[in-house]
């Protein structure tokens, strides 16, 4: 039979604990009304931060590891009223073509997983990681050269099965 350092023994107890709390921090669980101030207390310091019309949003990306972006939008009093995870398809298949630019972008999705340019697009291609299900997706963003969504274009997240093959 094995013996476990205490040691070690603390270290995987400390990382369980790390990881229960970080999992009660989720962005769409907030309770609608919950004060600005409280949000932050809990969740940290957002990717970033757009004003709204009538107050302010929230946005928390788990990009580039993960697959979810969360919006968080404040009434003008600084109280939660809506709570959503916006990186899925539905949400990604309605940005409109022609009438969408980067701040758009920016202020719903957050930053993408990358910028690429290619030879046949003269414009940057942003890339979202999402979920469709439990399926891997990315999104496509092609942006002409003023900042402009041009079209949107989906491909399936596919491991890399060939790894370790000569």
């Amino acid at each position: 039979m094995a013996v476990v350092a205490p040691r070690v023994l603390r270290g995987a107890a400390v990382l369980a604990l790390l990881a229960a709390l970080s999992a009660c921090a989720v962005p769409s669980r907030e309770p609608l009304g919950t004060p600005r101030a409280q949000v932050l207390a809990r969740l940290g310091q957002p990717t970033s931060v757009h004003p709204l019309p009538q107050g302010e949003r929230l946005l928390y990306s788990q990009l580039p590891a993960g697959t979810e972006v969360y919006n968080l939008d404040f009434d003008a009093a600084g109280r939660l009223e809506r709570s959503e995870q916006v990186l899925t398809q539905t949400r990604l298949e309605s940005i409109p073509p022609e009438r969408w630019a980067v701040a758009d972008l920016l202020r719903t999705f957050g930053p993408p997983l990358r910028v690429e340019r290619v030879a046949r697009w003269d414009g940057d291609i942003w890339t979202y990681r999402f979920k469709q299900g439990s399926d891997p997706r990315f999104a496509h963003v092609h942006l002409d050269s003023a900042g402009v969504v041009r079209r949107i274009g989906f491909t399936d997240d596919i491991p890399n099965t060939d790894k370790g093959r000569d």
